[in-house]
């Protein structure tokens, strides 16, 4: 039984989580984090239940992309297909791996990823740093960057039940994606990516709907709140925070 302290800090976490999963991407991995810190449920259950969080966002956040129009586009809808078709296949095999890891192993991955994203996004900030290359879905070979990349971070989000979000909207920055189409990307990416490696999760009873309740709601109106904030804030700033914040998390993790 959770204490009401508890309860309290995994709704503030899983709000300020949706907030960042549709204005800057890397967001859901908050819920993972609390729910591994705050809670005693099993790291399967962990990953099982975040990520079932992440079939809904995903949704509602395809929804506003949708409305604001990055995913009415040819090119956003053939990139969104790109990226998601083999990110499902990655993410279903990194599920299966999940029931390899102990709860040490879960824990460290899961730290040492917070703190590596966090600090990349720290970094680049400082930096200036924005596209690195410049890959064209519309060719093969680009194509088969795109698909290639999208397959590894399916398998990495599987493992450990973060969100699609929080690694692909980094990675297409990196590739000369805009920002908004890559949130747009990544919110369609995460609806299925999740959803599958979910329902790995569900054949091994790894699911807790109470806690799925507790931070899905939140979290739906924190991408609502997102949406708006992409559209209105400078990325840079909030990205910076959110570095922080991540780094701070993956600090605090690793000393509990």
């Amino acid at each position: 039984m959770l204490s009401t302290s508890t309860l309290v800090l995994l709704v503030g976490v899983a709000f300020l989580s949706g907030i960042g999963i549709t204005a800057v991407g890397p967001g859901g991995v908050f819920v993972t984090v609390a729910l591994f810190a705050f809670t005693d449920v099993p790291s399967s259950t962990v990953a099982g239940t975040a990520l079932t969080t992440f079939v809904v966002t995903g949704l509602l956040g395809s929804y506003t992309y949708y409305r604001s129009g990055e995913l009415r586009t040819r090119a956003g809808k053939r990139l969104a297909t790109i990226v998601t078709v083999p990110s499902v296949v990655g993410a279903v095999v990194g599920a299966l791996a999940n029931a390899a890891l102990s709860t040490a192993a879960f824990g460290s991955l899961l730290t040492g990823f917070t703190v590596l994203v966090g600090t990349s996004i720290v970094y680049r900030e400082r930096r200036s740093l924005g596209a690195k290359w410049s890959v064209d879905p519309d060719l093969p070979a680009g194509a088969s960057v795109f698909a290639a990349l999208a397959f590894a971070i399916g398998v990495l989000c599987g493992l450990l039940g973060v969100g699609g979000p929080v690694v692909t909207v980094p990675v297409l920055v990196l590739l000369g994606v805009t920002m908004l189409d890559a949130l747009a990307v990544a919110q369609v990416q995460s609806v299925f990516l999740s959803a599958f490696a979910a329902a790995t999760y569900v054949t091994q009873g790894a699911i807790s709907l109470p806690l799925v309740a507790l931070v899905g709601v939140p979290e739906l109106v924190g991408v609502v709140v997102g949406w708006r904030v992409a559209h209105r804030v400078d990325a840079s700033r909030l990205k910076a925070v959110l570095g922080v914040t991540l780094v701070a998390a993956g600090v605090g993790l690793a000393v509990t």
